[in-house]
């Protein structure tokens, strides 16, 4: 336990930007796999959709360095091409 003030101070705000980060990943990771449910069914609107919702929260977090850009930038790929496969396979 911190005795000097702004120790005290670092430690309450680490414990905010913890919870607040927490929050941000859950949805992220929240906002992927109803991405990759989406790309498993059939409705190619509703795909589309959920892929241009999943890049732009990456992107976001990615700016907001929640995640690493590579990170980021993977992930977009991966998922782009599990849509793409799951598009050729049904049409």
């Amino acid at each position: 336990m911190p005795n000097i003030r702004s120790a005290k101070k670092t430690l309450r705000k680490n414990a905010v930007r913890r919870l607040r980060n927490r929050i941000q990943r859950s949805s992220l990771r929240s906002v992927l796999k109803k991405c990759r449910e989406a790309a498993e069914g059939t409705d190619q609107e509703a795909t589309q959709a959920a892929f241009r919702l999943a890049v732009k929260r990456l992107d976001q977090a990615a700016a907001k360095n929640l995640i690493h850009k590579n990170k980021a930038a993977r992930l977009k790929s991966r998922l782009s091409k599990m849509i793409k496969k799951s598009t050729q396979a049904s049409a």
